[in-house]
């Protein structure tokens, strides 16, 4: 008997922990929906250590990617997800190549999500600006993502390579859900998995610690804030755009 595959949801993003501050309150709605998960992380996080670091060596710097690196397989342990994808582009120094963009669309070929969720590559000037949200590294993911989902990823002529030495056929992804964009759209009730996206968050212990409550009350308070924009209880929201 044949078993029909799960569709696939991915979050894209440019650093460990991006993902559960942002969005996997949506990726742990959808896995309860039926959904496989994963998340893709561009940068190898080597620069994610501490601001006060006076060793700036090599061997730390590996250091941090090997901590953050675990720290995302038990976050996704937490999660419940099928995998973690690393694509080790230099943390801190991320630009929107077209070897990026082909890097992902390598990504997008192979799993096949319908679902993609992704930074905004602009900035939402807000009162105030949210410094953080807006890191070079987010927006630059941002714009590469965008680039691969359309129309890179469906097209046979964009980085043809992929299909005739490779075996990757084109594949479009039928869904964007763009966190942190100056327009969002929808939003999604995050109610029910608040207490686990949370529990995924301090997996990042290196960058949140083990335990913050004084955080956790900040994401919850944040959660309220964004639910109440769509008449939900909790939320996260997104620009939601379809690939028709």
């Amino acid at each position: 008997m044949t078993t029909t595959p799960k569709p696939v949801a991915m979050s894209i993003m440019a650093h460990p922990d991006d993902a559960e501050f942002s969005s996997t309150g949506a990726l742990l709605t959808w896995i309860n929906e039926g959904f496989d998960a994963y998340i893709c992380v561009i940068t190898d996080a080597s620069a994610g250590g501490s601001d006060d670091a006076t060793d700036l060596s090599a061997a730390a710097r590996h250091v941090t990617i090997d901590t953050r690196k675990a720290e995302q397989a038990e976050s996704a342990r937490r999660l419940g997800l099928k995998g973690v994808i690393h694509l080790d582009y230099p943390d801190g120094r991320l630009y929107p190549t077209l070897q990026l963009r082909k890097d992902i669309v390598r990504v997008l070929r192979t799993y096949k999500p319908t679902r993609v969720i992704c930074q905004s590559p602009e900035r939402y000037w807000g009162t105030p600006l949210g410094v953080a949200r807006y890191h070079p590294d987010h927006i630059a993911a941002g714009t590469a993502v965008l680039a691969a989902l359309y129309p890179a990823s469906q097209n046979p002529w964009d980085f043809p390579e992929l299909m005739t030495e490779e075996g990757l056929l084109p594949h479009k992804v039928k869904e964007f859900y763009i966190v942190g964009s100056p327009q969002p759209n929808i939003g999604i009730d995050i109610s029910a998995v608040f207490a686990q996206k949370l529990y995924a968050l301090h997996a990042h212990a290196s960058q949140v610690g083990a335990e913050n409550p004084e955080l956790d009350q900040r994401m919850h308070d944040w959660a309220v804030e964004l639910g109440a924009r769509f008449e939900m209880p909790m939320a996260e929201i997104f620009h939601r755009t379809e690939n028709n």
